[in-house]
């Protein structure tokens, strides 16, 4: 029987927590969040790279309040609150967290106060990360929450699961800059940021499912060179300033994640999971 997820902790903890609170008074741009959601996390580490001014205001969209359903009435996080006025008394919403990331990125384009563009410049680079951000979207994301979500009456198998996820992934990395460690070099991009919540989150797959991820630590073996280069990448994903103060404790993530592992969940993500169905 599916549930609703209404017991989660109603704030973030550790370094996710301060940055938070650093970013709590009243501004008239707000990024309405969950310290859960990987979604919420892609935008907030797009937010933490550009240094931009803002209000987190932490929401639990399975308790929706009035004021929250008056901006999105779908209810969903990320969902972003962009001022009309400069005093922000009147405020426009965006949600879907690739549409806020790439907005976040063209809004805020002053490199001595934001930082260098997310995305690149030219016409074709900019083209060629969309495609994979839309692999990772689509592809990658599906085959996370398909593995985390696999029971054993599933007509699949766990180890089905867990090649798919890893194909996913390798079809990605053989994209990448071949010396990195970024998906386009040097140059940290949301190819990169797009990613980086499911990355943080595959130590629920080893918590929850026996076996693991799947994903090879090492270089060595078949596709050797494939897996030395997304460890590279993986390393430095996971040591970025931006991700490491967006977590919360990971045992809060055990804790919120226990529904998706044992596919109770009644998240629309989890739903569309369980049902085969095209994600959120």
């Amino acid at each position: 029987m599916a549930s609703v997820d209404t017991s989660l902790p109603p704030e973030p903890t550790g370094a996710a927590a301060d940055f938070a609170a650093r970013h709590s008074e009243e501004h008239p741009l707000k990024l309405y969040g969950g310290w859960f959601c990987p979604f919420v996390q892609r935008s907030w580490i797009t937010i933490h790279e550009k240094k931009i001014p803002h209000q987190y205001v932490e929401i639990n969209p399975y308790k929706k309040e009035p004021h929250f359903l008056a901006l999105n009435p779908r209810g969903l996080v990320p969902t972003l609150a962009v001022p009309v006025d400069a005093q922000g008394k009147e405020q426009k919403a965006l949600f879907e967290s690739n549409i806020i990331c790439e907005y976040l990125d063209e809004a805020f384009t002053d490199e001595s106060k934001y930082g260098p563009r997310l995305l690149p410049t030219e016409s074709y680079e900019r083209a060629r990360c969309r495609i994979w951000i839309d692999h990772i979207s689509t592809r990658i994301i599906p085959a996370w929450y398909k593995l985390m979500q696999h029971t054993p009456d599933k007509p699949f198998s766990l180890d089905d699961a867990r090649e798919e996820l890893r194909g996913r992934i390798k079809v990605l990395v053989e994209e990448m800059d071949p010396e990195g460690p970024w998906f386009l070099g040097s140059t940290l991009s949301l190819v990169d940021i797009c990613l980086a919540p499911w990355a943080k989150r595959l130590f629920l797959i080893d918590h929850y499912k026996e076996g693991g991820h799947g994903i090879p630590t090492s270089g060595e073996g078949k596709d050797g060179d494939i897996w030395k280069r997304w460890n590279k990448w993986y390393d430095a994903i996971l040591d970025r300033d931006s991700v490491k103060e967006t977590w919360s404790a990971d045992e809060r993530y055990i804790i919120a994640y226990k529904r998706y592992a044992e596919d109770t969940t009644n998240s629309e993500v989890g739903q569309a999971t369980r049902s085969g169905k095209r994600l959120p």
